[in-house]
């Protein structure tokens, strides 16, 4: 029986995580079991960049120390996520003229195209992480599948990247390889839950995943079974514990509790509720606006699933399906993670969901893209770097 371990680090503004998740095939069937994993508060992080590399790498020492305890395994590599208020999608379109005399369209005609789409593109100072084919056109009549062995005169391309400062990835990943972690893949957070949260049919329906964080809420739309829009607003639950300690005069630690359903004390329930509405509302009303901007405002069938700390506040739901027009529920823990008792709440869906990536599921983090290698190499110069500095 052949196995193979996969590692994923999700650093939240509030909370390190890290999952080790074991894949076993012995020819007949697949399984696979959470084997380790490890938590720590999250230090130098801030709205989901880092803006302290040596507190943040702290904080993910002590999770991969907690992993790797739990699952007897030494931690080397990982798959990782990032969020924060620079990630967001951007569309780029590109073309190119068919070069074989027949007018078949190869795989270099595709690649062309791909590359002026890239090319065209206007993101200063961010780096793609994720390149995905929204739609290809040969001479101007829509592609459905992929038009390599078709015949035409120009093939018109529509791409959809993600994105981040370029900084931002590279501190992110500094912290990681100061923590002793080599890193084979940054994925988006809202891709990583994805994987794990959302069906196939409802991505290809249209949907929409909202993730209510501590600092940053995101979310990302899906249609045809694929990213159509990505974006993250400077705006979290925390900020609703906030109102919450302002508005009855009360520390942080009760009011992030009280956030949470439990009542303390003789606090009036009817002013924590016109509190947390209040607060909710001016997400979900900044939602709203974007969907509008991007025309999908009421026109999502499998409506909005969401997820993240801020998930868990009671009114949540029945807010969202109010302001929103659209179906509304929460995510759930996926059902196959019956079979791993240790995945107890939603908190960890990111990290479950960079271990299921089907990226990984075959061979393990021994197998990864071309983004990969080159996040990789940034790493390592990162690392030579630390090491040169050290006496």
């Amino acid at each position: 029986m052949s196995k193979n371990i996969t590692v994923g680090i999700d650093i939240g503004s509030h909370e390190t995580r890290v999952m080790v998740v074991e894949y076993a095939d012995d020819g007949q069937r697949k399984t696979t079991r959470i084997i380790g994993m490890g938590s720590s508060e999250t230090k130098g992080v801030r709205h989901g960049y880092v803006v302290n590399p040596e507190q943040a790498s702290e904080s993910i020492q002590k999770a991969v120390s907690q992993a790797e305890h739990a699952s007897g395994i030494r931690i080397k590599q990982a798959v990782i996520s990032i969020s924060g208020i620079s990630l967001a999608s951007h569309i780029g379109t590109g073309s190119s003229i068919i070069s074989k005399a027949d007018n078949e369209v190869t795989h270099l005609d595709i690649q062309k195209a791909l590359n002026d789409a890239e090319s065209k593109l206007s993101v200063p100072n961010k780096q793609i992480i994720e390149t995905l084919v929204l739609e290809y056109k040969l001479d101007a009549k829509r592609v459905f599948g992929r038009p390599e062995g078709m015949k035409g005169i120009k093939l018109d391309v529509t791409v959809l990247y993600v994105a981040a400062l370029k900084q931002h990835i590279d501190d992110l990943i500094l912290s990681v390889n100061q923590a002793g972690v080599d890193v084979i893949d940054v994925v988006p957070s809202p891709l990583a839950t994805s994987f794990v949260t959302l069906s196939e049919k409802q991505k290809t329906a249209g949907c929409m995943l909202l993730d209510i964080g501590a600092e940053t809420v995101s979310l990302t739309v899906f249609e045809d079974n694929q990213i159509i829009s990505l974006h993250v607003f400077t705006i979290g639950s925390n900020d609703i514990t906030n109102d919450i300690a302002l508005g009855l005069k009360i520390p942080l630690p009760e009011a992030e509790e009280i956030k949470q359903g439990v009542l303390i004390g003789n606090v009036p329930q009817g002013d924590v509720e016109t509190i947390i509405e209040a607060r909710l509302t001016d997400i979900f009303e900044l939602v709203q606006k974007y969907l509008k901007k991007i025309k999908r405002d009421g026109l999502l069938p499998a409506g909005v699933v969401i997820t993240g700390g801020g998930s868990q506040i009671p009114i949540t739901e029945t807010l969202a399906r109010k302001i929103l027009n659209v179906p509304a529920s929460l995510a759930r823990i996926p059902t196959n993670s019956k079979k791993n008792p240790l995945l107890k709440d939603m908190s960890w869906l990111v990290v479950y969901g960079l271990c299921m990536s089907k990226r990984y599921t075959a061979s393990g983090n021994t197998s990864y893209n071309p983004v990969s290698k080159t996040l990789s190499h940034i790493g390592q110069f990162f690392k030579s770097i630390i090491k040169q500095l050290k006496p």
